[in-house]
This record gives structure tokens, C-alpha cells and sequence, in this order.
């Protein structure tokens, strides 16, 4: 009778999941549109079919990037090599992916029969999806995920590492995101908002959702190291509740800004819905830490162990289960919501509005740039959380009497200022307007802020702040940090050379093909561009005066020729804007009509005086940090030396003194002897 729980527990979540989901259409009125006579309808099968496929697309993502997560940071390892029930979450993920798999490609199905308003059977047959696919990115979404996911199908059959699963797992990660970062988001009047937000959504509620159910099946089928499963879960999951709070109220404002509409429009009551369940598993969230994982623990304080046969925690088997049944109502119910249209905006939608999110600004002056506040979710919750774990990490060492410099504090902070100033404040308004302010962006952000960030040294503070894992061989976060240090990954990306091609090259490769147009045209283009930026510059910095350790360190008389070496390449750059006779992106800037400032050639020679000129200040602060590093590591050695060389000294000294001893002993032995 036991062996069939967990298929009962998985088969009545099923169901609660497609009961919500069915109740919330109707509710929402997405099935009960009122056909108009004359116009093209694509029939009930695919009203009734667009949202159940979409529901096992969603269900079938969960719970891959769950059991994948479950093999890989859930259950023990020794030594980097997976328990042998983790091999068997990895085997199932196959199947789980297929299935998300033919649920993408049922939803591409049903999603162009129900934009062309035919059946899905006539679509099915003709050449319409083919074109749909390519020339639409709703299309080109889904049908990306329907090849991420082939592939995440095919490889866990295989996938025998740590390493390689872990690979997957950010791979299940990416391929969430394309469909609903092409939705409502991407139409939405503050679509910045609402793309980050949706964003940072989806990837904190797969995870929790996914872990979830794997985890009450796993107590169900009476699993291994569920009380240290149960304990890693909990942790994550109070991340993933923040995060998921945080990005559903920013998803909220940026499709309701007027709060009466959340009980006017079926859309809000919708939101409403989902606000209550979203607190009820809150509540069981607290039950949990409060109540059965304690009792858990308290039977097996280190959770390693496997329960008595026949006799699984039924307290916490109960909650679990309570627990997954109100996930996935709530997943029926945001897949509800996402079939039903938002309340129509307020304010009149104009061009410059559908392309920036906003209205075009005023002539840019300085008093704007320092005034004109742009919140950025992103950036935002970026910021916080790198300041918050930073200064955490230094708490912890201070409290077990540790000494962190103060000026590596400074540093960091200063480096996330720099963040904000960029991409928060009146230049994140004007950058998608002005290419010179955008080109302050781009400075910034790769060459201003990395510098104070890799001096900030947070790899070398998580070392020393993460606690090791409680049982030796097993992989915590500070195992897995170390483990990513000394992988081939990051040996090759980390290569002096290496890092500066990415660099340079990039830079070059973005402005001077139509990647820079193209990324333009969306904010979640323009949103990858600054964090590469960021990311690029932090490698090469990283390399050049980083206080981590690397996997290469250069000679600081090396240092100092790369720096010379690569800093002309950026004056060289800068050079090549401003003699450039033609315009960088033309259809995006001339598609903005901006009424005031510069013509659109002059600012991108304006840019590239910009990108000639800014070179110099981060040269002379890295030239000054890597002499100052010189002048620190020479005084190490000679102290070293100094110590090296006092105790060969006291060595000598001592051995003079026995020999000296030996000679007085001898002569006393002789003297004794004569007499």
C-alpha cells in the first residue's frame, strides 16, 4: 500500500493544480468571451487547450529545475560525487523534461491558433507555424524552450556529476524564462518593471515550487537524509518567499497602478486570489521551521540518516502535502492570470512610451540627471542583496573575533554606489535616449565599477564566513564556491588572455555590428548589456588587481604591462565613434523622434569623446592599487626573509654554543683523566 502514496500525492496535486487553474478561467473570463459574429474564432479546444498546455509547460519546469536542484544541493555528496538516490532524481528528470518539452510545443500549438483565430487543427496541417515561429517572439520563445528542454531530456540519462547535473540545472534556469518575458510583461506600461519583476518571478517560484513537491514525495516514498534535505529546503524556500513577495508586488504595480482595480477588474480579483494563497503557504512555511522540522531534527540532529522503516514523519508528510496542494492551486491560478488581460491603462499610449516604458524627458541638464530617479528592480534588489551579504559575512567574522580590513568595506560599497548612480538615478532615464549618456552607463560599469569591487575581495570573504559543510565530503555553499574556483570553467574564462579578449573584444563586437541595435529595442536587452559590462570588467579587473585568489597570478611587473597594453584599445574605441561618419542603432534612436539636444551623429561623437577621455581615471587608480599591492607583497617577503634569516641565525648561534659546550665538556673529560 505504501509504494502507491507518492503516486497518489502526485496525481492529487495534478488535480488541484487543473481545478484551480479551470475555476480561475472562468472566474477571469478568459473562456467566456463572447464570440462576435464575423470574426475569426479558433474554437473552444483551444480556449480550453492554450492554459492546460501552458499548465503542464509550468508544472513540467518546476519540477525539472526541482528534481535537478533536489540531486545537486539537497542531498549529500561525498566528495563530489552524487548519492545514489540523487543519480535516480537526475534518471527521472528525463522523463519530467519531455514532458515540459511537449508542453511548450503544445502551447506554441495553440498559441498561433488562437492568434490567427483558426483552428488547431487547420494551423497543425499548413504553413502557419512555421512562420509564426520565426517571425513572432512569442514563437521564437517557446520554441526555444522546446530545444533547451530536448536537451536537458537527453542529457540526464547520462549526467553522472555533480558538476554536469549543476550544468543543467542553470540550463532548466534559462529556459524559463523566454515565454513569460514575451507576454504581458513585454507590453506592459512600465515594462521595466514589469520584466524585471516577472523575471526574478519565475526563477524564484520554479525552484521553490519544484523543490517543494519533490521533497513531499521524497518524505512520502520514506527517502534518505530527509531531515537534511528538509533543513536546506527551509532555508531556501525563506529566500524564495521574499523573492517571489518582492517581484509579485512589483508585477502587481506595474499591470494595477490604481489599488481600487485589484477588486473592480477580474484581473485583480485574480491578483487577490493569489495573494491568499501565496499566504497560506507563508503560514505552513512558519509551521514548518517552527514545528516539524524541529521535531525532525530532534530524532536525527545531523538528518543523515534514513527514517525507520514504516514509520516516515508523518507530522511533516502531512504538512508537505498540504503545503504542494496550495502550490499548485496557486500555479493554476497564475496560469489563469496570465490568460487574462490586465485593466487597460490610464494614460494615453503613445509611441515613445511603447518603445522606452515612459514618456520622452525633458532636455537633459545636470539638475535632471541628479534628480530625475529611475528605480530599477533589478539593479535594486541587486544592490541590496550584494551590500546585505557582504556586510553579513563581515558581522560573522568580526563576532568570532576575526579581523576584516575596513578599507576592503569601503571598497565594496563604493562599487555598489557606482552601481546606482548609473543605472538608478536620472542617467538610467536618459541612457536609452542620449548614446553619450548611455556611454557613461557602459564606462562605469565596466571600468569604474569592477575596480572597487574586486578590491572589496568577496570570494575571499565568503571563504572565510561560509561555514564548511557538517559532514566532511559533503559540498555547502562554501564546498561549491571552492569547487567553481578550481574548475577548468573557470581556469580557462579566468586566463589573462582570455579575460581581456572578452574585455575588449566584446565592446568592439557590440558597437560595431547590429548586436547594440538589436539589444536596444528591448529593456531586457539593454538590462543584459549592463550586467555584461559589469561582469566583463569584473573578470579583467579580477585578473589585473584582484585580491581572490585566481587561477593565474601575473607578476606585477606584468600587471602593469597588460594595463598599459589594454587601456589604448579603449582610446582607440572612443576614436573610432567620433570619426565615424554614420550612425550606431539609427532605427532605434530615429525611431524615438527626441524633439531636443544634439542630432543623433553628433551625440555618438559626443559618446566617443566620452569613451576616450574616462579611460584615464581607472588607469590611474588601477596603476596606484597595483603599485600599492607591490609595495605591500615586497614588505611580506621581506619580513619573511628578516624571520627566514633570524632563525637561521638563532640556528648558527646554537650550534656554535653546543660545539662551544662540546670543546669545555672535552677538556673537562681530558682534565679528569690526567689526574
Amino acid at each position: 500500500m505504501r509504494s502507491h502514496r507518492p503516486y497518489a500525492v502526485a496525481v492529487l496535486t495534478g488535480l488541484t493544480s487543473l481545478a484551480a487553474l479551470i475555476v480561475a478561467l472562468v472566474a477571469g473570463g478568459a473562456v467566456r468571451e463572447k464570440v462576435i459574429s464575423g470574426l475569426a474564432d479558433a474554437g473552444a479546444l483551444t480556449r480550453w487547450g492554450l492554459p492546460v498546455a501552458r499548465l503542464a509547460m509550468d508544472l513540467g519546469g518546476a519540477l525539472t529545475v526541482g528534481t535537478l536542484l533536489f540531486a545537486v544541493t539537497m542531498l549529500p555528496s561525498a566528495k563530489g560525487v552524487m548519492d545514489p538516490q540523487a543519480v535516480r532524481y537526475v534518471r527521472a528528470t528525463s522523463w519530467i523534461a519531455a514532458v515540459w518539452a511537449a508542453g511548450a510545443a503544445a502551447t506554441l500549438l495553440f498559441t498561433v491558433s488562437d492568434i490567427l483565430g483558426e483552428p488547431v487543427g487547420r494551423v497543425a496541417g499548413g504553413n502557419e507555424l512555421s512562420s509564426y515561429v520565426g517571425q513572432l517572439p512569442q514563437g521564437t520563445a517557446l520554441m526555444i524552450v522546446v530545444l533547451l528542454t530536448a536537451m536537458i531530456a537527453l542529457l540526464t540519462r547520462t549526467a553522472a556529476t555533480l558538476g554536469a547535473t549543476a550544468g543543467l540545472l542553470v540550463t532548466a534556469l534559462v529556459a524559463l524564462l523566454p515565454p513569460p518575458l514575451t507576454g504581458h510583461s513585454a507590453t506592459s506600461p512600465n515594462h521595466e518593471l514589469a520584466i524585471s519583476g516577472l523575471a526574478m518571478h519565475v526563477v524564484a517560484l520554479a525552484p521553490w515550487v519544484g523543490g517543494l513537491l519533490v521533497l513531499a514525495w521524497h518524505a512520502v516514498h520514506d527517502g534518505d537524509h530527509l531531515g537534511v534535505a528538509a533543513h536546506r529546503f527551509s532555508r531556501m524556500a525563506l529566500w524564495c518567499f521574499v523573492a517571489v513577495g518582492v517581484s509579485g508586488v512589483a508585477n502587481a504595480v506595474s499591470r494595477l497602478p490604481d489599488p481600487a482595480q485589484l477588486f473592480t477588474s477580474d484581473y485583480g480579483r485574480l491578483v487577490l486570489a493569489k495573494v491568499v494563497l501565496f499566504a497560506l503557504l507563508g503560514v505552513a512555511g512558519w509551521l514548518h521551521r517552527e514545528r516539524t522540522l524541529p521535531a525532525v531534527m530532534a530524532h536525527n540532529p545531523k538528518g543523515y540518516t534514513r527514517p525507520p522503516v514504516g514509520r516516515p514523519p508523518w507530522p511533516l508528510v502531512r504538512l508537505l502535502a498540504a503545503e504542494a496542494f496550495v502550490m499548485a492551486a496557486t500555479m493554476g491560478v497564475a496560469v489563469a492570470l496570465a490568460r487574462t488581460a490586465p485593466p487597460a491603462p490610464s494614460a494615453e499610449e503613445t509611441p515613445i512610451r511603447s518603445l522606452l516604458g515612459f514618456d520622452m524627458p525633458p532636455p537633459i541638464t545636470v539638475g535632471r540627471l541628479a534628480t530625475m530617479w529611475r528605480p530599477d528592480l533589478f539593479f535594486g534588489v541587486l544592490v541590496v542583496v550584494m551590500g546585505g551579504l557582504y556586510l553579513a559575512g563581515v558581522a560573522r567574522l568580526r563576532r568570532r573575533g576575526d579581523r576584516w580590513p575596513a578599507g576592503r568595506t569601503v571598497s565594496w560599497l563604493v562599487g555598489l554606489v557606482t552601481i546606482v548612480a548609473v543605472t538608478m538615478t536620472g542617467a538610467a532615464t536618459y541612457a536609452p535616449v542620449l548614446f553619450s549618456v548611455h556611454m557613461v552607463q557602459h564606462m562605469t560599469l565596466s571600468m569604474l565599477t569592477p575596480i572597487f569591487l574586486v578590491l572589496g575581495a568577496p570570494v575571499t570573504l565568503a571563504l572565510r564566513a561560509l561555514r564548511p559543510a557538517a559532514v566532511r565530503g559533503d559540498r555547502g555553499p562554501r564546498e561549491w564556491l571552492a569547487a567553481i574556483l578550481n574548475s577548468r570553467a573557470a581556469k580557462f574564462i579566468g586566463h589573462p588572455a582570455v579575460a581581456t579578449v572578452i574585455f575588449m573584444g566584446s565592446t568592439y563586437l557590440l558597437y560595431f555590428t547590429p548586436l547594440f541595435g538589436y539589444l536596444m529595442r528591448a529593456h531586457i536587452g539593454h538590462l543584459a548589456m549592463l550586467v555584461h559590462f559589469m561582469a566583463a570588467g569584473s573578470l579583467f579587473f579580477w585578473v589585473l588587481i584582484g585580491v581572490d585568489p585566481t587561477p593565474r597570478r601575473l607578476p606585477y611587473i606584468a600587471r602593469i604591462l597588460l594595463l598599459f597594453v589594454t587601456m589604448p584599445f579603449h582610446a582607440f574605441f572612443g576614436i573610432a565613434l567620433m570619426e565615424l561618419g554614420k550612425p550606431i542603432a539609427p532605427a532605434w534612436y530615429n525611431s524615438l523622434h527626441r524633439p531636443w539636444g544634439p542630432s543623433i551623429l553628433v551625440d555618438q561623437q559626443t559618446g566617443g569623446g566620452i569613451a576616450w577621455a574616462f579611460g584615464e581615471i581607472p588607469t590611474f587608480i588601477v596603476l596606484i592599487a597595483i603599485v600599492f599591492q607591490w609595495f605591500l607583497a615586497d614588505q611580506r617577503i621581506a619580513r619573511r626573509q628578516e624571520r627566514r634569516a633570524d632563525r637561521a641565525a638563532a640556528r648558527k648561534e646554537d650550534d656554535e654554543l653546543a660545539d662551544y659546550n662540546a670543546y669545555l665538556a672535552s677538556l673537562d673529560k681530558r682534565a679528569h683523566s690526567q689526574e
